[in-house]
């Protein structure tokens, strides 16, 4: 089962198909597409920039393009929804949907969301929609497909809010959220300092931490050190980068401070890490 449009004037795409019909890795690992993975009819594991994930059924994951995937177990119980900028581009339209810091780009683990019976219903529907609108290959198939596929974006927002911490938390803080973690996604390399965001954001560090203890567990240090140390597992696993230039690419002074940076997250020090990996 794969359904594929693909446009040649603007060479925007867009695809529902199953993991066990992306066998070529290097098309699933290498392209620029944001994907929506969803364990549709049971559980599977997969390694995502470094990290085992085990997928419960009928729980969602976000992927970006940056997201590296090793070896991941295919199946046909699970469906990927793919998609490049060109047919919808997620930053150009992030008022329509608000996905960005909650779905994609929102922390340096991959969000998962987990599915409501009522949930479900709503999905299945929206998949179903989906499959016969590939059926009309017309002029407006491109613009219908958009259309559905910003309806599920918006269905799994409103579904990764819902796990908030603090279910009352407002939209104006909830903005200031996504803000900061679109900052750091943009900026962690040369930005290291929860001082160095709250200036760009107009707010003060005590403000970000205060409101960050409401929306979950994590201060902001934390996410920016976080996605520092993402940055260096996906270096270490796919380049063949030294420790020595990881650290100067991710903005340290010394090899040896990464490297003590580096063990006290990870517990072993990059060079072990990399072994481990590629063994």
């Amino acid at each position: 089962m794969k359904h594929k449009y693909k446009n040649g004037k603007d060479d925007s795409y867009f695809s529902i198909s199953c993991f066990n019909e992306l066998m070529n890795k290097d098309e699933f690992v290498n392209d620029d597409c944001y994907r929506i993975v969803w364990s549709k009819n049971g559980s599977f594991s997969i390694e995502i920039d470094g990290i085992d994930y085990n997928l419960k059924q009928n729980q969602f994951f976000f992927l970006t393009p940056i997201n590296k995937i090793r070896y991941p177990k295919f199946s046909e119980n699970v469906i990927v929804y793919s998609f490049n900028r060109e047919f919808y581009c997620i930053q150009t339209h992030d008022q329509e949907v608000s996905c960005i810091g909650y779905l994609f780009f929102g922390s340096s683990n991959v969000q998962i969301i987990s599915l409501t019976k009522e949930e479900l219903r709503k999905v299945d529907l929206l998949y179903n929609v989906f499959i016969e609108e590939f059926d009309s290959e017309d002029h407006i198939q491109g613009e219908m497909l958009r259309v559905l596929l910003k309806r599920l974006i918006i269905l799994c927002t409103r579904i990764a809010k819902k796990n908030l911490e603090e279910p009352e938390i407002t939209k104006s803080k909830l903005d200031i959220i996504r803000q900061f973690n679109v900052l750091v996604e943009q900026n962690f390399k040369t930005k290291h300092k929860v001082s160095d965001y709250a200036e760009i954001l107009n707010k003060s560090p005590k403000t970000l931490s205060n409101l960050f203890s409401q929306y979950n567990k994590k201060t902001p240090l934390q996410i920016i050190q976080e996605r520092k140390i993402l940055e260096a597992k996906r270096m270490l696993i796919y380049t063949d980068f030294s420790s020595k230039e990881i650290g100067y690419e991710l903005g340290f002074e010394d090899a040896a401070h990464f490297s003590r940076f580096f063990k006290n997250s990870v517990k072993i020090n990059p060079s072990e890490f990399r072994k481990n990996k590629i063994t």
